[in-house]
């Protein structure tokens, strides 16, 4: 007995009206449960959505550009009843061998060099001047930011549809040939900046080489942080913290809590200080919309997370609201689903303010890239015990390095250091927290 199920979107977070950049099965196809069937990109992540059960595909009821929430029914599955294992085996068995079906288009191959009369050709065609530009809402957004043109862009996904891959190649294409994305070398030599092009050197001729493929994480923030760091004035302030007092009393809370399994990490506290700093100096809790600066009244913290794939940056929803012992439990869980790679979108949106933790690897001072549209952000290394003068002589104290970069735009250095002093009198002293209103 087969049965026809209606398949919908499953929960996505707090995200609406996602658009649909790639649809993995075709009507016909035997599926397995679990396996992939379409993809959903947010402005912050992408997810594959998983079939429900085995069967075949009887009927796709989305399309590619598409806007779904949860809840959208996006195709019809036959399936024998309670899609059990047996019947997905029976189906793989009675299916012909079909490709993988990758959700991250590959990069289109190189094209070859222009002819030496032709100086001046783009360095790669679209796929028909002048034609019609296919490309979902999210990747043209994506151009918008890039200031890419997209009838300039190669196309590599289905029926000649731009990908977002397909605008990071580009725009990696453009500045290894020092021209601006979306304009031709002759038009805007040097990338607008007057700068010599990207070196081209054959690495194999000096010794042996291996190429790796980037993640796709380090593939989408690396064009994010390229416009970061252009485009944002950064400024970073250095300063250090006296945390003596504050670790000692975290550690004989968790030696307190050891049965329990709770835990307290420094970055609790650090994110707990962040709140602080952000309540007396509003102007760090902003993002700047044209000429209005947008002061918010939430207090929502990221913090970089290392992944095997690179850093993601899921967000602590209302710190401001959560106990210590609250905000070290759910930045463990985020940590574990970035590891994972489980982040869901509402896990890395709205972030008001990024904190940024080298301390249980090392170094002692960096300067970390603002994560657009906040305008600062918080780097800390490795606190160090080192003698302090204390008046009358040189005592052992433990000090945590502090890096803030600030956007110049919005926050200018005497606002920086005054953030940075209060920042060093709630970590020095935590009891401060209590006396705010």
């Amino acid at each position: 007995m087969t049965r026809l199920i209606d398949v919908t979107v499953p929960d996505i977070g707090d995200y609406k009206d996602v658009p649909v950049i790639e649809l993995l099965v075709q009507p016909g196809d035997h599926i397995a449960a679990d396996d992939p069937i379409l993809t959903l990109e947010s402005d912050k992540a992408t997810m594959d959505v998983p079939a429900p059960v085995a069967g075949i595909v009887r009927e796709l009821l989305a399309k590619v550009g598409d806007r779904v929430s949860q809840g959208s029914l996006v195709m019809k599955i036959e399936t024998a009843e309670g899609g059990t294992a047996a019947a997905a085996a029976e189906a793989a068995q009675a299916a012909p061998p079909a490709p993988v079906a990758v959700p991250v288009a590959a990069a289109p191959a190189a094209p070859p060099p222009p002819p030496a009369a032709e100086p001046s050709a783009p360095a790669a065609l679209p796929p028909a001047l002048g034609g019609k530009v296919h490309a979902s809402p999210s990747v043209r957004g994506y151009a918008r930011e890039l200031g890419v043109d997209l009838a300039q862009v190669r196309a590599s996904g289905s029926k000649g549809r731009i990908t977002r891959e397909d605008i990071t190649t580009h725009v990696k294409a453009a500045m290894s040939s020092g021209s601006v994305p979306g304009k031709t070398p002759a038009a805007a030599p040097g990338n607008g900046l007057d700068l010599l092009p990207w070196p081209k050197i054959d690495f194999a001729k000096f010794g042996p080489i291996e190429t790796q493929p980037l993640s796709r994480i380090k593939k989408i923030s690396g064009a994010n942080l390229s416009r970061n760091a252009v485009v944002i004035p950064h400024v970073t302030n250095f300063d250090e913290a006296d945390i003596t007092d504050l670790e000692a009393f975290r550690v004989a809370l968790n030696k307190e809590h050891d049965k329990s399994g709770r835990k307290l990490t420094m970055l609790a506290f650090l994110i707990k200080a962040c709140v602080s700093a952000l309540r007396k100096f509003p102007e760090f809790n902003a993002s700047l919309d044209g000429d209005n600066l947008v002061l918010k009244k939430y207090f929502h913290i990221a913090f970089a997370a290392d992944t095997p794939n690179g850093l993601v940056v899921p967000v602590i929803r209302d710190a401001d609201r959560k106990g210590l012992y609250e905000i070290a439990a759910e930045a463990a869980e985020l940590a574990k689903k970035a590891r994972d790679g489980k982040l869901g979108p509402a896990d890395m949106s709205g972030g008001c303010f990024t904190v940024s933790s080298l301390g249980g690897i090392g170094g002692t001072a960096f300067t970390p890239i603002i994560n657009a549209p906040e305008v600062a952000i918080l780097g800390v290394t490795k606190a160090q015990t080192k003698p302090v003068w204390d008046g009358q002589q040189f005592v052992p104290r433990l000090i945590l390095p502090l890096c803030l970069s600030w956007d110049h735009r919005v926050v200018d250095g005497v606002l920086a250091a005054r953030f940075l002093v209060h920042l060093q009198s709630v970590l020095g002293d935590f009891r401060r927290i209590s006396l705010e209103g």
